[in-house]
């Protein structure tokens, strides 16, 4: 159930060119499931609106929310100012996670692209037996790849070919040869839409998270919407809200 109530700062440092590493103790932390997000509002009420935010990690405690995040704007130039101690308000937990139950069994592949990797994280964490990561990343600047590989095989593709396989992380799946039952991913469109034809071929499930440009975050405005194949409840046409029906969706159920 997400209720907004205020968060208070435990820790925070960058890892990367405009990417930082927040821990926030606030009380939703138990109540949250991997491929969710929160929604944390600036001090600066002249930007209005607040900025969803995928969750890389919670706590053994269920006590603090990790989220990584890259500076994009004036609202998360403000956070990245933030020190301990310091309160933000957040809303949360947002959307529908990944169906952990969906690997249970079988040979999962977890793939994340960008600052589509974080949320990664807390699905590894809970998914048990048979798994490979996939992480791909822009250069050499391989952020959470120690923490990744702490609960699975991780293997690394670099667009530039710094480090890992050169291109994008099904290039890396490529050259591994590791074959799955169901995947799982989170990332830039393009990739997306790789992983969906990936899947198809291979005629296994996947399930995806969908990166979007959010307003209100619960679903009223209607402003991130993907066209699906079958027909909104809410809206009676064929598109679903990315903010509260995904944005975890069975890759075969939208079109992207």
């Amino acid at each position: 159930m997400k209720q907004k109530q205020k968060a208070r700062v435990i820790s925070q440092k960058q890892i990367g060119p405009d990417i930082y590493d927040m821990w926030l103790d606030t009380g939703i932390a138990g109540q949250t499931a991997a491929g969710q997000f929160i929604c944390i509002y600036p001090k600066d009420r002249s930007t209005l609106l607040p900025r969803p935010i995928s969750i890389c990690e919670v706590n053994k405690e269920g006590t603090g929310i990790r989220v990584v995040y890259r500076i994009a704007g004036q609202g998360t130039r403000e956070f990245s100012s933030y020190g301990e101690g310091d309160e933000a308000d957040v809303l949360g937990p947002l959307g529908n996670g990944f169906p952990i139950g969906a690997a249970e069994g079988k040979r999962a592949l977890l793939l994340g692209g960008g600052i589509g990797i974080p949320p990664i994280l807390q699905l590894a964490k809970q998914i048990r037996g048979d798994k490979l990561i996939g992480a791909g990343y822009r250069d050499e600047n391989l952020f959470l790849k120690e923490d990744l590989e702490q609960y699975a095989r991780t293997v690394i593709a670099t667009e530039d070919g710094s480090r890992g396989a050169k291109g994008n992380v099904l290039d890396a799946i490529s050259e591994d040869g590791y074959e799955a039952d169901v995947i799982f991913a989170c990332g830039p469109m393009p990739m997306l839409r790789a992983v969906k034809e990936y899947a198809r071929k291979k005629n296994i499930p996947a399930y995806i998270s969908l990166e979007e440009h959010m307003a209100c975050g619960v679903g009223a405005c209607l402003g991130c919407v993907v066209k699906t194949k079958n027909v909104d409840a809410h809206s009676h046409v064929h598109n679903a809200r990315i903010c509260t029906d995904g944005p975890v969706f069975e890759a075969g159920e939208v079109e992207i």
